[in-house]
């Protein structure tokens, strides 16, 4: 795998690890670049995308969501000359709480873009409309 293919993995796997630790903040920091479409043809920002999360996402007193979100099968397209990449992957939510024993409560795919910039890459767009399948949600969301 090249440098560019694991340093793109690595931010996939970074968001990821700040959702579970419920590094919010951090998690949508990784977006400060990005456009973020969340369905149809609406499109928000990082700042945005933090305040649906902040509303939405149940911290336990742990001060994680209890979850842990894998992603796999990354399909990954670099140009190298152009600084540009492209990831489809596939996600899967797992929760457990006190009440909630572990399952998955979500699925889907994420469709991702990346720039490279003064030598770093990091994401440019993040299409969240792919959700495939819904488990119970009832821990997860606060709405």
């Amino acid at each position: 795998m090249s440098t560019s293919a694991i340093q793109i993995c690595n931010l996939l796997y970074r968001y990821a690890e700040c959702m579970d630790s419920g590094q919010l903040v951090e998690a949508a920091e990784l977006f400060r670049h990005a456009r973020i479409k969340v369905h149809s043809q609406h499109f928000i920002d990082h700042t945005a995308l933090l305040r649906l999360w902040q509303q939405r996402i149940k911290l336990y007193p742990c001060g994680t969501p209890r979850t842990r979100h894998v992603i796999s099968n990354p399909i990954i397209d670099i140009d190298e000359a152009s600084g540009t990449a492209t990831i489809r992957a596939c996600y899967t939510v797992l929760q457990a709480t006190e009440d909630l024993p572990l399952q998955p409560i979500a699925a889907g795919r994420y469709l991702d873009e990346f720039e490279r910039v003064d030598g770093a890459w990091r994401f440019s767009f993040r299409d969240y409309s792919k959700l495939d399948m819904l488990g119970d949600l009832r821990a997860h969301l606060g709405v």
